[in-house]
């Protein structure tokens, strides 16, 4: 699921200092504007330690933003760009509505991460439910596809199977969208077939811990026993997963949601784009290579495999990181915990290490989902299923920015290559079919 998102280059929130080029994106000028601004008065600047460059004051730039009325910033090259207010990434790390998101996710449940995401609010113990109605119609939808039916394909069936129980889903109020999302996430989950029998399921959560989302997708993805450690990182890895930027099905739920799609609508645009085997299928690809390296006791004839075939050693490398992916580590560290999970771990850093020695790449949170699958006894698409249910708060979160936003605002214009007209009518081929 690597996100390949645009997220801009924005000062990590501690510095408080704008780079030309960053406070250029914040105003949506050209970098000479901003020296124009400079000389005007109309904005401070200090020379960049070492003399290389200027910085400039954020909340300056804000403020100058605000008078001037430059709203949208402008686009990297050969990119898009427009204001969030939702996930910042910086160099190492990355933040929801300016805080560290891992510590978030760490500290929170998953729903909790969610709360924050949509609202700016904290509402520690809140629980989604899912409607009888809208979970029943769901149930029939997904059990009437095919056994051999991947996780993403039975969202997407639940997702319309929902929406057309809601006679709300028009409203595009904040509350409506808000009560909308609070049960959709439950019913795509609770809509999904159960590996476990009905003893692993009781067990994967006790009391109140029965009505947190994690205990319930965990027999959704094996049928092995949960223990706590194990449902931290589950849970972990969901409020991790919420958003990451303007990756491509966030992109594609924006656009969705520019168009006035309904919520349900703009999950379902979301999960078009996962399926690729660039974004939400790449921890499968992992999950893969993880077990065949355990398969064959090491890393190097696998790394070796995939590069004699022209293929990418899967669950290495972010382009928005330079060095380990924050979700990653975060994920690592607590898998570290799970005696089951130290094989598995100990292949992915064989992983690792053996790419080293050819190419600078570090592990992304495609290989950490996989090293949860695969000790966990989950099938191959599991990460995906994860990625997915997470992802569906984020692609909420941002709609409800999107439907603040002029309509239809996402219209680029093609660059037409065809034939110049005007052309010739075209003459059939062939002879009319009887």
């Amino acid at each position: 699921m690597t996100d390949q998102a645009g997220a801009g280059g924005f000062a990590e929130p501690s510095a408080q200092r704008l780079t030309t080029r960053e406070t250029a994106e914040r105003l949506g000028v050209k970098p000479e504007t901003v020296y124009a601004y400079v000389s005007r008065g109309q904005l401070s600047s200090n020379r960049a330690p070492g003399g290389r460059g200027s910085t400039f004051d954020a909340a300056e730039v804000d403020a100058l933003a605000r008078r001037t009325g430059r709203r949208e910033p402008a686009a990297p090259a050969g990119g898009l760009a427009f204001p969030t207010g939702i996930t910042l990434i910086g160099s190492d790390r990355y933040y929801f509505r300016g805080v560290d998101a891992t510590e978030l996710a760490r500290r929170h449940a998953y729903e909790e991460v969610a709360e924050w995401l949509w609202t700016g609010e904290l509402r520690p113990g809140v629980r989604f439910t899912a409607p009888a109605e809208a979970l029943a119609a769901a149930r029939r939808a997904v059990g009437a596809l095919p056994p051999h039916a991947g996780s993403t394909d039975r969202l997407r069936v639940a997702v319309i199977a929902a929406a057309a129980t809601d006679p709300l889903r028009f409203d595009l109020s904040r509350e409506a969208v808000l009560g909308g999302a609070r049960s959709l996430i439950p019913t795509l989950v609770a809509a999904l077939p159960t590996v476990a029998d009905e003893a692993v399921t009781q067990a994967a959560a006790v009391g109140d811990e029965a009505s947190r989302l994690a205990p319930q997708l965990w027999p959704k993805l094996t049928g092995r026993p949960a223990d706590e450690a194990s449902l931290a990182v589950l849970d972990t890895a969901l409020g991790l997963l919420i958003d990451h930027d303007l990756a491509a099905s966030t992109l594609a739920a924006r656009v969705a949601a520019s168009a006035r799609a309904h919520p349900y609508a703009v999950v379902s645009a979301g999960l078009g784009v996962l399926e690729g085997p660039l974004h939400g299928a790449a921890s499968g690809l992992a999950h893969r290579m993880l077990t065949e390296v355990l398969e064959r006791g090491g890393a190097a004839p696998v790394v070796a495999d995939h590069l004699r075939t022209g293929r990418r050693v899967p669950g290495l490398g972010h382009r928005l990181y330079t060095g380990e992916d924050p979700r990653a580590t975060a994920l690592f560290a607590l898998l570290a915990r799970i005696p089951e999970a130290a094989p598995a771990l100990a292949a992915a850093r064989d992983v690792v290490a053996t790419t080293a020695r050819h190419a600078p790449l570090h592990a992304n949170v495609d290989l950490a989902l996989a090293v949860l699958s695969v000790s966990s006894g989950m099938a191959v698409e599991a990460g995906e299923t994860v990625f997915a249910v997470s992802r569906t708060a984020g692609w909420i979160a941002h709609a409800l920015e999107e439907y603040g936003e002029r309509p239809l605002r996402m219209r680029p214009s093609g660059q037409y290559t065809g034939p110049q007209p005007p052309q010739p009518l075209p003459v059939a081929t062939g002879e009319p079919s009887q």
